[in-house]
């Protein structure tokens, strides 16, 4: 007498692999569905038609996001072209073929052309846990001051990547929930106030170097819509325009090494 089978040649172990088949087919489905929440449907590179979405086993449904702090709620995925802010991008395509790079024709650095690309982010502030903006000055920060031990670049000039003095640190912008620097606020030679992301700037002990940019660029910096705050749709469009910089604020960025 044969033990373990339970009819016919069907054992425990055969039913075991064959559920974790059809578990493992089930949840390639499942991911393909959810994957499609964002950036779907695809468009087509050169006629922009929208392509199918794949049908009902590859489209999730539905689903409601509660947002915190009252902000209201999402629905992903959604309809074509539901929710979608249009852009328009100065830019076009090199060679008109499928995969073909972009180039600008108006100002790389504030069109979100390759490097300087932005998302369309919500247009309120980023806040913490207790509901706060997470991002302010660095005056109206209690507890947070910089150490003494470090240079403060309050009152240091910035120079740009053409090492000409693009204004003069202001004030500084910190991240109330890590506690870190996130933005120089300049004061520019054209009388301009604008921030500068703090990844990008290097501290001297007489100057801070910003070497995205030019020294005249920084007078095209997005602004703030409402002083003293930064929005995630603002902190966007202005790390967009610095990372532009890297490519496109001079020309010889734009040639190969090799």
């Amino acid at each position: 007498m044969k033990h373990g089978y339970l009819v016919g040649t069907i054992d425990v172990a055969l039913l075991a692999f064959l559920a974790f088949v059809l578990f493992f087919i089930v949840l390639v489905f499942w991911l393909r569905r959810e994957d499609r929440r964002e950036g779907y449907p695809l468009e087509d590179e050169l006629t922009g038609r929208l392509e199918s979405i794949g049908g009902p086993m590859l489209t999730a449904t539905a689903k409601r996001f509660i947002l915190p702090f009252g902000r209201g709620t999402v629905t992903a995925p959604t309809a074509p072209n539901v929710g979608r802010e249009p852009v328009d991008i100065a830019a076009k395509r090199f060679e008109n073929f499928a995969g073909a790079p972009y180039v600008p024709t108006g100002n790389p650095l504030a069109d979100g052309v390759g490097p300087g690309a932005y998302a369309q982010r919500a247009k309120w502030p980023d806040q913490d846990a207790h509901g706060r903006n997470r991002i302010v000055p660095l005056a109206s920060a209690e507890g947070i001051s910089v150490y003494s031990g470090n240079v403060d670049p309050r009152g240091l000039k910035v120079i740009g990547a053409d090492g000409k003095v693009a204004g003069t640190v202001s004030e500084l912008w910190v991240d109330r929930a890590e506690h870190i620097i996130r933005y120089l606020e300049v004061a520019t030679n054209g009388g301009r106030s604008v921030l500068a992301p703090m990844a990008m700037a290097s501290i001297g002990r007489g100057s801070v170097s910003i070497d995205a940019i030019n020294a005249a660029d920084f007078e095209g910096v997005p602004a703030l819509g409402t002083a003293g705050e930064i929005t995630r749709y603002e902190e966007e469009r202005i790390v967009g325009y610095f990372g532009g910089g890297y490519l496109y604020a001079n020309t010889d960025r734009q040639e190969p090494w090799l």
